[in-house]
């Protein structure tokens, strides 16, 4: 690089600093805290907390006039690598040492995720002689690890498949990326270790999420109607650049960088920043600006999604129609879809979805997807042994031709799909299902450097999207044996 170019990009940076209140919070309360206690015990174990660290310990650690927290359910959302693991492991020791709790419980999505935390809280016992004082004991075993003081105050970690088990009268839950949780029910089993509890506390960590992130996207939209409104106790501070923010080098991003990543400019150095801008657009929209995506690491990147819809076209009877038929792993969902090339382009359409709690009917389906065969000059339907055969057995018979897709033609369909995308020569209606299941979809890597599209690990239905991968595999071909002519 230039120096002049270099010395360009230091202007944009220089002397930028990570912003010390959170752009969505909600209203803070008129009511004492025991912030400046916290901030004081971090100076004397000289651990001291940075500019938004001591503002997120006085609002959090607010209290009513009978003593109870203000807010027993606390949502503090930012940035990877800003110190919100610092602060737990702190505010951990500060309950423990100060304030005489008698048992705070920490799990995450993985165990290796809060044992981070749990060493972290030992180390700062046995390098700090104050502490060391009161230290009794470190417990550990397989699924759980636990610090005790000669006071019986307790910090306990739990793997959280097992976070509840035995344990009753929890002071302070602390649930680590809850960004990872795609169901309820660890948040509801740790809930309701504090129903006896005399002053509970239930604090989340994450940085941003997708669609998936079932907990955390819950408390925000009780946070974002609390904030508009309505009653509800929660407390929540999210650090996050606003929605229009631009991923590359420019004023706007950093200026978002500066809302998502209070510690910029003191602990997290700009540059470490611009190092990571050639990443994945949704990798840095979720780790660097804490910004909600469809999904992480998608296979279909969102703006050229969009840019291939022309909500306006339409399949033609009697042009030649490629479809395509999946169902999940699990056989209760299903998709048909159809492709015919237009000029230079070519249309995919979603025309029909299959759903079932309990099992798809073989025998139901291949009678819809006959009817829609019929509709239209079709050539063949693909389908993938491993989900749909049992379909295609019972369409053969009806004089259908279907034709499987596995293995290395599979991976082969998905790159084809992926480059007509990228390349604008796929169009799609708009449909509201394709689009979700279309930007849900993520990428599982072949051996041999290849890729296909994830059903299971997408977490999510995408059978529309593998659909649309088959006919894609027709619908790019070339129309002559010589696709690319030299000279």
């Amino acid at each position: 690089m230039l120096e002049s170019d270099q010395n360009g990009l230091n202007r944009l940076t220089d002397g930028i600093k990570g912003i010390r209140e959170p752009r969505i919070r909600t209203k803070s309360l008129d009511l004492p805290s025991k912030g400046d206690e916290f901030i004081e015990f971090c100076k004397r174990i000289d651990y001291p907390l940075l500019h938004w660290q001591e503002f997120l310990a006085h609002e959090i650690l607010k209290y009513k006039p009978d003593g109870r927290w203000a807010s027993s359910e606390v949502g503090i959302v930012v940035s990877r690598q800003q110190g919100k693991s610092t602060f737990m492991s702190l505010l951990i020791l500060f309950k423990m040492y100060e304030l005489g709790e008698k048992l705070q419980v920490a799990t995450a999505h993985k165990l290796t995720t809060s044992s981070e935390i749990f060493y972290k809280i030992d180390q700062i016992i046995q390098g700090t002689p104050e502490l060391l004082a009161r230290f009794h004991k470190k417990f550990e075993s397989k699924g759980s690890q636990e610090i005790r003081l000669k006071s019986g105050e307790r910090y306990l970690v739990r793997a959280n498949n097992s976070a509840a088990r035995g344990i009753a009268s929890v002071d302070t839950i602390f649930m680590d990326e809850v960004r990872e949780y795609q169901s309820m029910d660890v948040w509801s089993s740790m809930r309701y270790t504090q129903m006896s509890s005399k002053n509970p506390m239930t604090i989340i960590l994450s940085n941003a999420g997708d669609q998936h992130s079932v907990v955390l996207n819950r408390l925000r939209e009780r946070a974002i109607a609390a904030i508009a409104g309505n009653d509800d106790p929660i407390a929540w501070f999210e650090w996050s650049a606003p929605p229009e923010t631009p991923v590359d080098d420019s004023p706007e991003f950093w200026a978002g960088a500066a809302q998502s990543n209070p510690s910029l400019g003191y602990t997290v150095h700009p540059d470490n920043l611009r190092a990571v801008l050639n990443d994945d657009e949704s990798i840095i929209r979720t780790e660097v600006l804490c910004q909600w995506v469809s999904v992480v690491n998608p296979a279909i990147n969102p703006s050229a999604w969009e840019a291939c819809a022309k909500p306006e076209a339409k399949l033609d009877r009697e042009a030649t129609t490629w479809m395509a038929i999946d169902l999940s792993p699990n056989r209760q969902e299903g998709a048909l879809v159809a492709a015919q090339q237009q000029a230079d382009n070519f249309l995919v359409v979603l025309l029909a979805t299959f759903s079932n709690p309990v099992n798809l009917d073989d025998k139901q389906m291949a009678n819809e997807i006959a009817d829609w065969v019929r509709k239209y000059s079709t050539e063949t339907v693909a389908y993938s042994k491993q989900t749909a055969g049992a379909v295609a057995a019972r369409l053969a018979p009806a004089g259908i031709q279907t034709y499987p897709i596995d293995g290395a033609l599979y991976g082969q369909a998905c790159d084809e799909m992926l480059s007509a995308i990228t390349s604008g020569r796929l169009i799609h209606t708009n449909q509201q299902e394709l689009n979700n299941q279309a930007l849900s979809a993520v990428k599982l890597p072949f051996k041999d450097g290849g890729w296909y599209l994830g059903r299971k690990a997408s977490n999510a239905t995408i059978c529309a999207t593998v659909a649309m991968a088959m006919v894609s595999h027709f619908a790019t071909r070339p129309e002559t044996e010589v696709d690319i002519v030299v000279g």
